[in-house]
């Protein structure tokens, strides 16, 4: 059985779910991971959507404010072995209707190219391709997308 909660990133099963992602990221990163990394602090995250499996917390995702009409989606990861079942999608989806009923117009993001499985999962989510923003401008290696909220 599938459950999603909204809570914060005070939640433990968020934060052990986000040192499950660190991890992940660490390995596929490498050497830029420390760049990525510093924009990837959790402490103050009032929005983030965690998936449960039979009670297990298997999934994750936020959003935090980027700008008065954006929010900008975060920390979003699945545990390797709940993949392909769609939770990602499930998580996309709670947190554009949240960024929706708190009155913002856009959710956008960064990804990195070292993560297909992403890129493949936003575009299927109707994301699109947008230059690099902010502190990503001009890394090669980022991906930016945005969706505009209904």
């Amino acid at each position: 059985m599938i459950k999603t909660i909204r809570t914060n990133s005070r939640n433990n099963d968020f934060i052990k779910l986000v040192k499950s992602l660190d991890l992940d990221l660490a390995q596929r990163d490498g050497d830029e991971h420390s760049f990525f990394a510093q924009f990837n602090k959790i402490d103050e995250i009032k929005h983030v959507v965690i998936v449960y499996e039979n009670k297990i917390p298997v999934a994750c995702g936020a959003i935090k404010e980027y700008d008065k009409n954006a929010m900008e989606i975060k920390r979003m990861f699945t545990l390797p072995e709940y993949r392909g079942k769609g939770l990602a999608s499930v998580i996309l989806s709670e947190l554009e209707k949240w960024a929706s009923e708190l009155q913002y117009k856009k959710c956008i993001l960064e990804t990195g190219i070292k993560q297909p499985e992403a890129i493949r999962l936003y575009k299927k989510n109707s994301y699109k391709l947008i230059s690099n923003y902010g502190q990503y401008e001009n890394v090669e290696n980022s991906k930016c997308f945005e969706k505009l909220l209904k």
